[in-house]
Order: C-alpha cells, then sequence, then structure tokens
C-alpha cells in the first residue's frame, strides 16, 4: 500500500460511515503542481471520538484540535476535524476550537490559499473556496482572508512564506509581504526547535539561496539569524568563494552571504542540532540601512571566526510587489 492508497481508504471508511472526508492542505496542492506528496491529510465532520471508534490504532496527537494521526505500514495520515479556531493568545495553538460542518468553514483558518485546496479522493474533483487553484496558476503565496490575522495566530507562517514562495519559485503578494514585515520582530515568539525545523527545509528542499533572499528581504534574516545578516556585504576571497559577488543576479543588492549559506549547510550535516540556537531580539527601528553592529555585536562573530570584522552596515533591499 502506497501512502495515496492509505489516504483513499481512511476517506473510503469514513464516508462509508456517513462523514464527509476531503483530502485538504499540501497534499492538494502538490498533486495539481504534479509533485508527489510528502504527506497526506484528510479532513472530515467526524469527531476525533468519532475517527478513534472507526480506527482503533488512531494516536491523539491533538484531539483537543481535533487531529488524530492513523498509522499503517510504516506510514501515517492525519485526519482532522473541520473547526474553526477561537484566540491564539500563545501565538501557536488555538485557544479553543469549535467544531464546524462544513469544509468551507474548516479551510478559513489555513495559512496560504495554496494550501487551502480540497479534493474528493475518488473523483480527484478540487473544491476551492479560497482562490487557491488562480494563485498556484499565478504562482503567488497569499495568505487566506486578512495577512496580519493569518500570522498574529502563528508566527511561524511568516517563516513558511518564504519558504514556499523558495521552493516552488512563486512570488509573496503585496499584502502578505508587507504583513510579514509589520509582524517580523513577533517571530522570537516561536520555539528554537521550530525555527530549526523550518531553517532545515530551507536548507535540503533544493532553494537555499532563494529562501534566504526572502528572509532577507522580508526582514526576517536579521531577527531569525543576524550573524548571516550582518555578514552580508563582507567581501569574499574568490580562490574560497567563487560565487563571489551576486551583482549580475535579479537581486542585485550588494555582495553575497551564500558563503555562509553553505557554512550552515555544512553545520548541519556535521551537526543535526545546529542552527536552532536562539538570539537576542533587536529592536531597533527599521529604515534603508540597519546597523549590523547593532543586529550582531562583533563580539558574536569573533566568537564564531576567531577574527573581529570590520564595521558592517546592510543594505535592507526594496521590496518586489505584484
Amino acid at each position: 500500500m502506497i501512502a495515496r492508497e492509505m489516504a483513499n481508504s481512511i476517506c473510503d471508511t469514513l464516508r462509508r460511515n456517513g462523514y464527509q472526508a476531503l483530502l485538504v492542505g499540501g497534499c492538494v496542492r502538490d498533486l495539481l503542481l504534479g509533485r508527489e506528496p510528502a504527506d497526506y491529510d484528510v479532513t472530515t465532520d467526524a469527531t476525533p471520538e468519532q475517527v478513534t471508534a472507526l480506527f482503533p490504532e488512531g494516536i491523539t496527537v491533538g484531539a483537543q484540535f481535533g487531529v488524530i494521526l492513523i498509522p499503517r505500514d510504516g506510514m501515517k495520515v492525519e485526519v482532522a476535524t473541520f473547526r474553526s479556531d477561537v484566540g491564539y493568545s500563545d501565538g501557536r495553538h488555538p485557544d479553543s476550537v469549535v467544531y464546524s460542518k462544513t469544509p468551507q468553514e474548516d479551510v478559513q483558518r489555513r495559512d496560504f490559499t495554496i494550501n487551502g485546496l480540497l479534493m474528493r479522493h475518488d473523483s480527484g474533483e478540487v473544491l476551492d473556496y479560497v482562490g487557491g487553484q488562480a494563485d498556484l496558476k499565478a504562482k503567488v503565496i497569499r495568505a487566506i482572508g486578512e495577512p496580519d490575522r493569518r500570522f498574529r495566530e502563528d508566527k511561524l507562517r511568516m517563516m513558511r512564506a518564504g519558504r514556499f514562495a523558495a521552493r516552488f519559485g512563486f512570488e509573496i503578494e503585496a499584502e502578505t509581504f508587507r504583513a510579514i514585515r509589520r509582524h517580523v520582530a513577533e517571530i522570537h515568539q516561536v520555539s528554537p526547535e521550530r525555527l530549526r525545523e523550518e531553517l532545515t527545509k530551507m536548507l535540503t528542499e533544493g532553494a537555499a539561496r532563494q529562501a534566504f533572499e526572502l528572509l532577507d528581504e522580508t526582514w526576517l534574516l536579521q531577527q531569525v539569524l543576524p550573524e548571516i545578516g550582518a555578514m552580508k556585504g563582507v567581501e569574499q576571497p574568490r580562490q574560497f568563494h567563487p560565487e563571489g559577488d551576486p551583482r549580475g543576479s535579479r537581486r542585485a543588492h550588494g555582495r553575497s552571504y551564500l558563503p555562509a549559506i553553505a557554512l550552515l549547510q555544512r553545520r548541519r550535516r556535521a551537526d543535526p542540532g545546529a542552527g536552532g540556537q536562539s538570539h537576542e531580539v533587536w529592536s531597533g527601528r527599521r529604515d534603508a540601512r540597519i546597523d549590523a553592529e547593532k543586529v550582531c555585536p562583533a563580539s558574536a562573530l569573533r566568537g564564531a571566526s576567531g577574527v573581529t570584522p570590520a564595521r558592517l552596515s546592510v543594505q535592507s533591499p526594496q521590496p518586489r510587489f505584484l
């Protein structure tokens, strides 16, 4: 049995017992893009208790949020009950959930339109209540509903926007982009472990350069990895870094910090825990120029490299709006 067959089997069981069941989220997005989904998610109007009654092997990984994990033959599928979320006081989890009966309500709580698509498992019919198909065709990352609300609910969504844009070669929609910049300092409410996981995906999904350029453009780089941001503009010896100055690229706004990305990748291969440390928040003003000494003190770089760099300045690039 392959993952798609398992997800289809779960949908069949739910529907035979009188419940709605649809494929949802990233698996639908990937199928429409012609990619093989890494995993499959199912959404249903069955409550967690009703799901576990049908699937006794189900694991209640998030029953309070309506999520049951069903393992089978070394694979797993998440089954989530249709719901609306009420409040996100911790910036990650809903304070409470209200189960709903329609998929239309459920998708309104999700992050981006391309991740809010539903599909009937048997016919392949796509149900789109958020404009996700149009954004897939236009190659746009757009928050569902109000971007500010989406990012207040889960701060990690700001990082995910950049990762998805880099991975698929998409652009971030203008208001979604501006909302990221408005909430950028709130990224420190995310645990180092979740940040590390997101950074690891950026480094390993084949578009590390694009991902880090988007982190820079959205101002997230200075918050999450200020040491890397401070390295931008530092001239690199060509005998060691032939990629040199990327002024010929479409994002020509200073010298490359690609060697720093390569260093992170090497550290990741050598130490799976590397890159997950938290950093002090810099809350200074954000204008056209950012003083790198305030963002990343020379002492921090000295500890990493053994040398103290000259005082640096980092040019904040102009955003690219659609």
